[in-house]
C-alpha cells in the first residue's frame, strides 16, 4: 500500500465502490454555544468566534484523515453523471424561513436573516467532499488585494479602480476540484536530432565586384532512439466546477494540500460552496492529457539533441487515486460600461488574477508615444551621419 502525503489510500470491495461516497449530515444550525447569536468560520481559525460575545465554539470536524480513494471503482460505478438536480430546498434553522439555494451549490445563506446554511452534497451529487482547505485570508484582506490588483493594470480606464471598488461585491467561494495520483512508466520511440554545419561557396556581389565567399550552411543528422521512462504524480488538479471561468481558477495555483482538513460542514459556514459538474470520469481523462504532456516533455528530454520527434509514446498508470476537495476562492464582481467582469483571489495564498477592461485611448496614446520616439531617433542618426539637407 502506497501512502500518499495527504494521507493513506482506501482499501475498498465492489460493495462499498469507494469509501469516498458517504458523508457527514451536516450541522442544522450555527449559533452561538452561550449566547445564541448567528456564527460564521473566521479565516484562519480553528473555532467559530462569537462576534458578540467572543465565545469560541469548536468546529465539529471530522476526525479522519484526507484519504486518497482507489479510481477503478467509482468509473466502473460511474462512468458518468446526470446533470446537476434542481435547486437544494432550505429551511433555516434560525429563523425558520424556507428557500433554495442557488442552483448547483449546497451552502450560501438564508435570505431572510442571512444565517449560514450547509446542505449534505450527497442527494445532489454522488461523490461527497473527502477535504476542505480552510480560508485564511479574511475578507478585508481580499478586498484590499482586489483593490491593489486593478489600480496595477497598465492600459485600464482611470475609473476603472474607484468604479469597481465602489460597485463591487466580493464573495467566499469553495471551488471543488479533483485530484489524481498515478504511478506511470512509459515506453518511448523517436528520433534525436543534432544541428552541424557543411561549409558551402557561394558568390556575391560586394561593392560592384563578384566575390566567392565561404558561409555555414546547416544540417540536421537524425538517430533513432528508444527507452523507457517513470513518473510519479501526486495530487494533479483538476477543476470540478464551472460557476467560475477555468482558466482564471487554473491560475491561482499552487495551492498549499497540505494543509487539507477532513470535510466538515462548519469550515463551509459564512461562505458558499459549489457542487462539482464535472464527473470524476470526465476529470480523470483531463488529468491524463496533462499526465501524457508532461511524460512527453520527459521523453524530449530523454532523446536530447538540438530537435527531437516522438514516433511511438506508449503510456502505463497505475496506483490510480483520486480525491474531492474544496479550494477557498474570494470572487469580487462589478460592472464597468454595462459588462460584468470578475476578479478572483486564492484564500490561501492571495494570488489574484481576473477579467479587466482595456482603455483604447491609452492604448492609442503610447503606440503614438512609441512611434513619435523612434521617428525622433531617427531623425538624430540621419542628422549626425551627415544625412540631412536644409
Amino acid at each position: 500500500m502506497r501512502a500518499g502525503p495527504w494521507g493513506r489510500r482506501v482499501e475498498t470491495d465492489a460493495g462499498s465502490g469507494g469509501g469516498a461516497l458517504v458523508s457527514t449530515p451536516a450541522p442544522p444550525t450555527y449559533v452561538c454555544e452561550q449566547c445564541g447569536a448567528v456564527l460564521a468560520f473566521e479565516p484562519g481559525a480553528q473555532t467559530l468566534t462569537c462576534r458578540y460575545c467572543g465565545h469560541e465554539n469548536r468546529i465539529r470536524a471530522v476526525e479522519r484523515a484526507v484519504v486518497e480513494n482507489e479510481l477503478d471503482p467509482v468509473l466502473r460505478r460511474l462512468p458518468d453523471e446526470p446533470p446537476l438536480p434542481p435547486p437544494i430546498p432550505r429551511k433555516c434553522a434560525q429563523c425558520a424561513y424556507e428557500f433554495t439555494l442557488p442552483a448547483g451549490r449546497h451552502a450560501g445563506a438564508c435570505p431572510s436573516c442571512g444565517s449560514p446554511s450547509v446542505a449534505d452534497p450527497t442527494p445532489a451529487r454522488a461523490v461527497a467532499p473527502d477535504g476542505v482547505l480552510p480560508f485564511v485570508i479574511a475578507e478585508p484582506d481580499g478586498r484590499r488585494l482586489v483593490r491593489q490588483w486593478l489600480e496595477g493594470l497598465w492600459f485600464a480606464p482611470s475609473r476603472l479602480a474607484k468604479e469597481a471598488r465602489t460597485g463591487s461585491r466580493l464573495e467566499g467561494l469553495y471551488v471543488p476540484h479533483w485530484t489524481f495520483d498515478a504511478s506511470s512508466r512509459s515506453y518511448f520511440r523517436g528520433r534525436r536530432g543534432d544541428v552541424y554545419y557543411e561549409t558551402r561557396f557561394v558568390e556575391q556581389v560586394v561593392n560592384g565586384r563578384r566575390v566567392r565567399r565561404a558561409v555555414q550552411v546547416p544540417k540536421i543528422r537524425w538517430t533513432p532512439v528508444e527507452g523507457r521512462l517513470a513518473r510519479d504524480f501526486d495530487d494533479l488538479l483538476v477543476v470540478a466546477g464551472q460557476e467560475l471561468p477555468e482558466r482564471l481558477v487554473e491560475r491561482l495555483e499552487p495551492w498549499d494540500l497540505q494543509g487539507l482538513k477532513g470535510y466538515a460542514a462548519d469550515y463551509l459556514a459564512g461562505f458558499a460552496s459549489e457542487l462539482y459538474k464535472r464527473s470524476v470520469a470526465e476529470a480523470h481523462e483531463a488529468a491524463k492529457a496533462q499526465m501524457r504532456a508532461v511524460i512527453e516533455q520527459d521523453a524530449r528530454i530523454a532523446i536530447g539533441g538540438d530537435q527531437q520527434v516522438i514516433e511511438q509514446l506508449d503510456i502505463q498508470l497505475s496506483n490510480e487515486t483520486y480525491k474531492l476537495v474544496l479550494l477557498p476562492i474570494w470572487v469580487a464582481s462589478f460592472k464597468f460600461l454595462g459588462r460584468d467582469y470578475r476578479v478572483l483571489v486564492n484564500g490561501r495564498t492571495g494570488e489574484v488574477h481576473g477579467e479587466r477592461p482595456w482603455s483604447i485611448w491609452k492604448i492609442l496614446a503610447a503606440v503614438s508615444l512609441v512611434l513619435l520616439l523612434l521617428a525622433g531617433l531617427f531623425l538624430l542618426g540621419q542628422a549626425g551621419s551627415g544625412g540631412l539637407d536644409f
